[in-house]
This record gives C-alpha cells, sequence and structure tokens, in this order.
C-alpha cells in the first residue's frame, strides 16, 4: 500500500501499488516514490525525465550565480615609491571589487630586514585605504624575510559595486 499524489499535488489516497501504477499509466506519467520513510510510503504522479531536467537546470543556474574567490598576490618593497604604491593599489582594489581575496607580500632584502617596521607601517597604510572594502583575514606577520597581510572582501558587497569606493 502507498499514499499517492497526482500530478497537480491532489491526494488520491492510499492504494495497492499495482493499483497506482495502473494511475500512472493512464496519465502516462511515471509513479515515483517520494517518501519512503513515511507510513505508508509517498509516490507521486509525475514526468520523471521533466523533473529531472528541471531539476539539473536550476542546479546549473545556482553554479553560475556562484562565485569562486580565488588570492590575488601584490608584492611591494618597503621603500615603494609614491607612485607606484598608488599604481598597486588600483589593483587591490579591483581586486577587492571582483570579490577576490589579496594577498599583500613585502620582501625585505639584504639589511631592510632590520626595518621590519616600516613594513608594518606600510600594511596598516594599506589595511586604513582598503577599510571601505575589505576585512583583514591574516596579518601582518612575519614568514622569514616576507611580511604578508591577507585582506577580504567584505561580505554583503556585490562585484563591481563602487558607491562609497572613492577611487
Amino acid at each position: 500500500m502507498v499514499r499517492v499524489v497526482s500530478a497537480d499535488g491532489e491526494q488520491l489516497g492510499v492504494m495497492a501499488i499495482s493499483e497506482a501504477l495502473q494511475k500512472a499509466r493512464e496519465a502516462k506519467l511515471d509513479l515515483v516514490e517520494v517518501a519512503s520513510n513515511a507510513v505508508p510510503p509517498v509516490c507521486r504522479i509525475m514526468d520523471y525525465g521533466k523533473f529531472k531536467f528541471e531539476k539539473s537546470k536550476k542546479e546549473r543556474q545556482a553554479r553560475r550565480k556562484q562565485h569562486h574567490s580565488t588570492i590575488k598576490e601584490i608584492k611591494l618593497r618597503p621603500k615603494i615609491e609614491k607612485h607606484d604604491y598608488e599604481f598597486k593599489m588600483k589593483h587591490v582594489r579591483r581586486f577587492l571589487e571582483n570579490r577576490d581575496k589579496v594577498k599583500i607580500t613585502i620582501r625585505f632584502r639584504g639589511r631592510e630586514i632590520t626595518r621590519t617596521e616600516s613594513g608594518t607601517i606600510l600594511l596598516t597604510r594599506v589595511k586604513e585605504e582598503m577599510d571601505d572594502l575589505a576585512v583583514v583575514e591574516v596579518g601582518p606577520k612575519m614568514e622569514g624575510r616576507t611580511m604578508i597581510i591577507v585582506l577580504t572582501p567584505r561580505v554583503g558587497r556585490k562585484p563591481g559595486d563602487t558607491a562609497s569606493a572613492g577611487g
């Protein structure tokens, strides 16, 4: 015995499986079990091929709307010139607006490693400038001769949303 629901959602009642199959054949549709744990199990009369097609179509649309964020890396030096810094910050801003994470790396060479505070000051400046677009996920921290910070786009912003961006 199974509980049968018609194609338009109407309850047909509890009946034998053979009787339910007969009703499905008469409607030229399939009998599909939708709730096997229920007592009695629930079956629905539907076009199963069409159901599978619509389900896969919804999944494709959901996948199309997803954004797969990647980590983009920007490399800086502790003694960066003003124009170079501004140019790199335009790239950082663009990456964040496209909902990508940004890893900013400062590489210290030679004796620069003794003056890591200049790198900390630079990363703090980056963090403050990108505060409207990003949240700090990691850093600033030292890894050998490099200092890194990872910025993540703020939640709630949409790609290309530059309403509050000043650049």
